[in-house]
């Protein structure tokens, strides 16, 4: 880009507050940093954002989706995301429990995380407004927790039609096998999100997970682009037959919309160096409008949200997700 070589400096945040501290003050120590793109998760996004952005860094996340880091009284500079809002992917979960699947009552499962817990909130408010829908019971579990048995049974107590259980894997595969053999529980609708949106939890969970639901972006990609140039070169580099998380097209807009604003804003010295002034970059990247991404037109605002938002459902069918909504 630009005559200069771009490297890629990868940390793994370990989708954790504490990882994402970790990365970031290790890649706020390096001066060559132009722009980072992530964290996974928000979890490790929350603290990532603040370090970075104390730094004067960039932070472009393809999937951090809690509400609370583009709520402008919670938002770091320098953050900004490709991924959807939350409140978007919240609202979309209830209107489709409601309007498709006929659901009155319902309880969540969320494992403390900013993202499990704003997103089950969200889908809670819109429950009860969009069909005065009743939730039953918001419930609480530890990362790293195995047995689900007494929780299963008290939110059996209550008779829920369904359950949102925007979780990780681990636990995720663990509670929809447990629900699964739980009395009053049989016939119960079990959902998830994207944070479950993966082959892994299909293979931990095995065929207790046919028949779940999950809400996440929508794949449905336009263009001929994404099919003849796209998968064919991420099959090349990465050695996969198919993209292993639905934020991988939300990564490559991230990192074209943030070349983009090196180009926009970098400087050339007497020397061939180029200099990126970072506090232009962030001014410019924020400043985007109807930038053509893989996953849509992207137009960024003032607190950081940029994505052209879709949410879709899909549902667990002979081991596959199968896009059913809209």
């Amino acid at each position: 880009m630009l005559g200069h070589d771009v490297e890629l400096d990868n940390q793994d945040d370990g989708c954790s507050a504490d990882g994402g501290t970790a990365s970031a003050n290790l890649l706020k120590s390096k001066p060559e940093i132009a722009a980072v793109v992530g964290t996974s998760c928000s979890s490790a996004g929350v603290p990532a954002a603040q370090i970075l952005s104390e730094a004067g860094i960039l932070l472009v996340s393809p999937s951090n989706t809690a509400p609370s880091l583009t709520d402008p009284a919670s938002h770091s500079p320098f953050y900004a995301r490709t991924a959807h809002n939350d409140k978007i992917q919240g609202a979309a979960m209830a209107q489709f429990a409601c309007d498709e699947l006929g659901v009155t009552s319902a309880a969540t499962i969320h494992d403390g995380s900013p993202y499990a817990e704003q997103l089950q909130q969200v889908f809670a408010d819109n429950f009860e407004s969009i069909c005065g829908g009743t939730v039953t019971s918001q419930n609480a579990i530890s990362v790293g927790q195995t047995d689900f048995g007494a929780l299963l049974t008290d939110i059996a107590a209550d008779s829920p039609e369904m359950i949102y259980l925007p979780i990780f894997v681990a636990e995720g595969a663990l509670v929809t096998q447990q629900a699964r053999t739980t009395a009053g529980l049989e016939d119960t609708i079990l959902a998830g999100a994207d944070g479950i949106f993966t082959p892994d939890f299909l293979a931990a969970a095995g065929d207790a997970a046919e028949g779940m639901y999950f809400s996440g972006p929508d794949l449905a990609f336009a263009g001929s682009f994404y099919e003849d140039e796209f998968l064919p070169a991420y099959t090349e580099v990465s050695g996969e037959s198919a993209p292993i998380s639905v934020f991988h097209a939300h990564a490559f807009d991230a990192v074209n919309m943030i070349l983009n604003s090196i180009k926009n804003v970098a400087l050339e010295g007497d020397d061939g160096t180029l200099y990126i002034p970072r506090t232009a970059l962030k001014d410019d990247f924020l400043s985007t409008t109807g930038f053509e991404g893989i996953t849509g037109t992207l137009t960024c605002n003032a607190d950081g949200d940029c994505a052209d938002a879709k949410i879709s459902v899909s549902q667990a069918q002979s081991g596959e997700y199968v896009r059913i909504w809209p």
